[in-house]
């Protein structure tokens, strides 16, 4: 696969951006220079030191072509040429990305997999990008020291990030002077660059709908920052490569095109580019399947593929796929050859984080705090589906969950680990698994790998091992009458469908929430700089996990449990503050722990209805303290009475949703209220587009005068309603949390009941989730007279017994 023989210099212009540490901003600058080039007229090719999986996935945005890697640990260092050239094929300038700093590479091995070695070994000019805020002449000898540590490696420019002023910028230059290296361009802290994968953190591509439009902005800032004609010229001086481009030259074990179906879509997107051109090299047909919406495996499936990705942040919507679940347990267990890398490892195990997965895999898995990231290289013990007994392989691991109990698992049919590995550096396992496909005769037809479990009502309730999961939609099932959700029972306003019927027509445009947030700043007094649009209030809970390393978080209960879920799975778990029932639930300020840099509580809280005073809230909020109110059902209150919304508050932060009163839950429509500086944060880990055109069309209309009109009428219905519902509890002698202000009520049935009424076909949300809150308690929502006496009949006699 490598080229053998006589081998005729090949030209390829070429650069390696490279950077003193991380954060200096290397993909800001590689990705931005790759849609520039492009733009400019270049085929560019985009590629990648080390193993790392998103990074390629914006390259491949900027360029049109596949993102390759170069790393010498997974392919051996006599595949970085050839795989350089073959990733470059056709293209006239490659930009390679480095990793980390300059000369970091595996830990104790002097350098290599560095970017400095890669460099050194594809005999690739460097450019460095230098972050130069918080320094300016010093950079000149940082840049120096770079330049002379190592000499053969070839530095011939210098982009500075984040200048601070031009004046700083000019400073820094007249300093550099001495060192005879250009300076390429210059970027300032006020450009608005931000590298697309850093701005969220681990998100790929193909999880941002926003990702060509970012790309789009990005490349407009570099063209004008930096000279893209002297890059060009510097790659041009790249000595020409005396090696043949690599080739997936396996030979196809028969002359059937076996299918492998290869998981794709937003739950995996972690795979390398020769894994799949391997395979159709070795005489098999790749068919990309999306975990996520279809419901049956390609048709003739003779193998599996399920590589890398975040099934553990899509877990809900994999484990709701139970018909491809079925099919997929059914194909493992039927000995169709299935390799499964990291990601793919999860998704065959029981559960992930309690959501219910395929089950091939007798494991459970679960996130933890702790990152997993290391180079590996281990012996096969025996033979095995992808490699015989003996045989070195090298990979890495990147992961932040656990499986229990913890194992690979390694037969004739199915490979089963954490470790990501690359083909093209060990081809023998792509023909092994290649010639297990061709072995392998399908006895499935079209459609027969989904099991239609659909069909059947489920009465039971949606179970999950983590209790901090469940929420009031796991309660419904047909034939129950919905007392567990809190969404309004009635009819959306014909202005609100309207719009959003109307939004349907700008689809084909990617979104932008600017007009939604203006309206919604203009709703509550507001500069739109004090506002972000979410999609929904749980995104906004994430958001918040993700802005700051919380020292001691604090999340009020009982209430609604998201916001701990978010800070747990962002490594920040919380500490809970339980309210006493006997004191009605109330919030006393002086219990929540001094040093405290975040709070979390609800007004009105969710599951007891209680509204904390505004005194109470203002009382939590002091400096260097983050206070987050959760406002998702404020506006079921007439007058919003105690609200922090149109407040100016230091540090606080408000929660607003519209899915509730406004019946909208499936178009996900939120905002966050807050200082521009926290705004700025939260933006800042925000995936561009997760605003939809329709969530923010609901949003302007929502921020209307008709809107306010109609949630003041709203909200004075649901008193009313709620009043039939605590009083016809009170006269069963059942226990209301007193003066509830929500659109539900929190009240102890007594243990066993809530099954009870089930059965008698009402759905009430159980409380024994949320902490402090044991079974004897329940959820319910407020629905009109006539409804919820019927449910009280229910109570009057399965209460009873």
């Amino acid at each position: 696969m490598v080229g053998k023989g006589h081998r005729a210099a090949v030209s390829l212009p070429r650069l390696v951006v490279a950077a003193p540490a991380s954060g200096h901003g290397k993909t800001t600058v590689a990705t931005g220079l790759m849609a520039a080039l492009r733009r400019a007229g270049h085929e560019v090719s985009g590629h990648k030191v080390g193993p790392d999986y998103i990074d390629p996935g914006y390259h491949a945005l900027a360029t049109g072509r596949p993102g390759r890697n170069l790393d010498p640990h997974l392919v051996g260092e006599e595949r970085l040429q050839p795989l350089l050239l073959h990733g470059a094929e056709s293209a006239d300038i490659a930009i390679v990305e480095g990793v980390m700093g300059l000369y970091d590479g595996q830990i104790g091995g002097n350098g290599f997999a560095s970017t400095a070695h890669v460099a050194t070994v594809t005999r690739s000019p460097v450019v460095l990008v230098v972050d130069i805020s918080h320094a300016s002449r010093s950079i000149a000898a940082v840049v120096q020291g770079m330049v002379t540590y190592d000499p053969t490696v070839d530095v011939v420019g210098v982009i500075l990030n984040k200048a601070g002023s031009q004046r700083h910028a000019d400073e820094v230059c007249r300093a550099l002077e001495p060192t005879g290296l250009p300076v390429l361009g210059v970027l300032h802290r006020d450009d608005g660059i931000v590298a697309p994968s850093r701005h969220l953190g681990l998100v790929p591509a193909a999880e941002r709908d926003d990702a060509a439009h970012a790309l789009d902005r990005l490349a407009d800032r570099i063209a004008g920052a930096i000279d893209l004609e002297q890059i060009a010229r510097l790659a041009r001086e790249a000595p020409d490569l005396d090696d043949s481009p690599w080739t997936p030259d396996l030979e196809p074990a028969s002359d059937r095109r076996p299918v492998v179906a290869v998981a794709g879509g937003r739950a995996f997107t972690f795979r390398y580019a020769e894994t799949t051109e391997l395979l159709a090299a070795a005489g098999c047909e790749v068919v990309t399947f999306d975990p996520l919406t279809d419901e049956a495996l390609p048709e003739g499936t003779a193998g599996l593929y399920l590589g890398g990705g975040f099934p553990e942040v899509h877990a809900a919507g994999l484990s709701a796929n139970a018909p491809l679940r079925a099919a997929l347990l059914e194909a493992v267990q039927a000995g169709v050859p299935t390799v499964a890398e990291c990601a793919g490892l999860l998704y065959l195990c029981r559960t992930v984080d309690g959501a219910p997965m395929v089950g091939a895999i007798d494991a459970d898995a679960h996130m933890t705090p702790k990152l997993t990231l290391a180079y590996r290289t281990v012996i096969t013990p025996k033979d095995h589906l992808l490699a015989t007994a003996g045989t070195e392989i090298r990979g890495h691991e990147f992961h932040r969950t656990v499986v229990e109990p913890a194992g690979d698992i390694a037969t004739d049919t199915l490979h089963a680990s954490y470790l990501h590995t690359h083909w093209a550096g060990q081809p023998d396992m792509a023909r092994c698994f290649a010639a297990a496909a061709h072995a392998t005769v399908p006895a499935i037809s079209k459609g027969s790998m989904a099991v239609n479990l659909r069909e059947h009502t489920v009465v039971e309730p949606v179970e999950t091992t983590n209790p901090l999961r469940y929420h009031g939609d796991a309660e419904l099932a047909d034939g129950l009458v919905d007392f567990a959700v809190n969404v309004h029972d009635g009819p959306r306003p014909e202005w609100l469908d309207a719009a959003l019927r109307a939004s349907l027509d700008d689809v084909g445009s990617y979104p932008h929430p600017g007009e939604a947030e203006a309206a919604l700043a203009r709703r509550h007094g507001r500069d739109p700089s004090e506002v972000l649009a979410t999609a929904g209030a749980a995104e906004a809970f994430a958001l918040i996990a993700r802005a700051r390393d919380w020292t001691r978080p604090v999340v009020v209960h009982p209430q609604f449990t998201e916001p701990g879920v978010a800070l747990t799975v962002a490594g920040h778990p919380p500490e809970h503050m339980l309210l006493d029932a006997d004191t009605g639930f109330t919030l006393d300020p002086n219990l929540v722990p001094e040093d405290a840099d975040l709070v979390i509580v609800g007004n009105p809280t969710n599951p007891t209805s209680v509204l904390h005073p505004e005194s109470t809230l203002r009382a939590l909020a002091r400096p260097g303290r983050v206070l987050v109110v959760d406002e998702a059902f404020m506006d079921s209150l007439p007058g919003e009475h105690h609200s922090l919304s149109s407040a100016r508050i230091p540090g606080v932060v408000v929660i607003r949703s519209l899915t509730k009163l406004w019946s909208i839950p499936g178009v996900r429509a939120g905002y966050v209220l807050a200082e521009p500086a926290l705004i700025a944060q939260l933006r800042e880990q925000q995936s561009p587009w997760s605003v939809s055109t329709t969530a923010a069309a609901a949003m302007v209309a929502c921020a209307g005068e008709e809107a306010v009109a109609e949630s003041a009428a709203r909200a004075t219905r649901l008193i009313q309603h709620r009043t039939v519902l605590v009083d016809g509890l009170n006269e069963l002698g059942i226990e209301v949390v007193a003066d509830p202000a929500g659109p539900f009520v929190l009240a102890r049935v007594g243990e066993g009941v809530h099954a009870r009424i089930r059965s008698a076909g009402y759905a009430v949300r159980r409380a024994d989730t949320f902490p402090g809150l044991d079974t004897a308690w329940v959820r319910i929502a407020v629905r009109r007279p006539d409804t919820t006496r019927k449910l009280l009949a229910v109570l009057r006699t399965e209460g009873a017994q």
